[in-house]
């Protein structure tokens, strides 16, 4: 007969798991992938290399895990600000709340944007990028369908201006700091590159 873990255990492991990828998360935030060792990550975790292993086969599962966690956040909150308003207000609020979470945690928003990874890392970059991609294709999609923005097509705009967000912030990120006007800045030129503040649009 196969063994079957009790919903007791079943839960002890889920917290096991979820306490490893919290710490994996915090040393990422401190330190970047690059320091990210299954024994960093199980001496924050508390647990032995050993059990690290129990839950992930390697070093790259676990950051996978916490690239997931932690992005799949990031995209809730962003979705979460545009909700409502008119395209412009939508855009701005994708920048502001990228921007400004990113600009918060700046070690980990450049691990998350930018620091050189394994290929499993860039595929899931590309996957949360997208979704990001979708969330500005949208804005733009109704503010055209509404007359609020001149004719384009939605999936090039939002691909252009994600890319620009992260370019932008690369710099601030890896420094830590920002210019004060750095987020108004990018606010402007995405309204401007979306046509929500030329004559017609204004």
């Amino acid at each position: 007969m196969a063994y079957r873990r009790t919903p007791r255990i079943q839960a002890r492991l889920d917290a096991q798991r979820q306490g490893i990828v919290r710490a994996a998360t915090a040393l990422v935030s401190e330190s970047g992938y690059a320091a990210c060792s299954i024994a960093r990550v199980a001496a924050r975790a508390g647990v032995a290399p050993g059990t690290v292993y129990n839950h992930f086969a390697s070093k790259g599962d676990v950051l996978a895990d916490v690239f997931r966690a932690v992005v799949t956040q990031e995209v809730a909150a962003v979705r979460t600000a545009v909700t409502s308003g008119t395209a412009a207000e939508r855009i701005a609020a994708v920048i502001e709340t990228f921007a400004g979470r990113a600009l918060k945690a700046p070690r980990l928003a450049y691990a998350l944007l930018a620091e050189p990874v394994d290929a499993r890392i860039e595929a899931l970059r590309l996957q949360f990028r997208q979704a990001f991609c979708d969330i500005v294709a949208d804005a733009v999609a109704d503010g055209v369908a509404q007359g609020q923005l001149p004719p384009q097509n939605p999936a090039v705009t939002a691909a252009a201006l994600v890319g620009a967000i992260g370019e932008v912030l690369v710099g601030p990120l890896d420094t830590g700091a920002a210019e004060p006007d750095t987020v108004p800045t990018l606010i402007g030129f995405a309204l401007r590159g979306i046509g929500a503040l030329d004559d017609t649009h204004a």
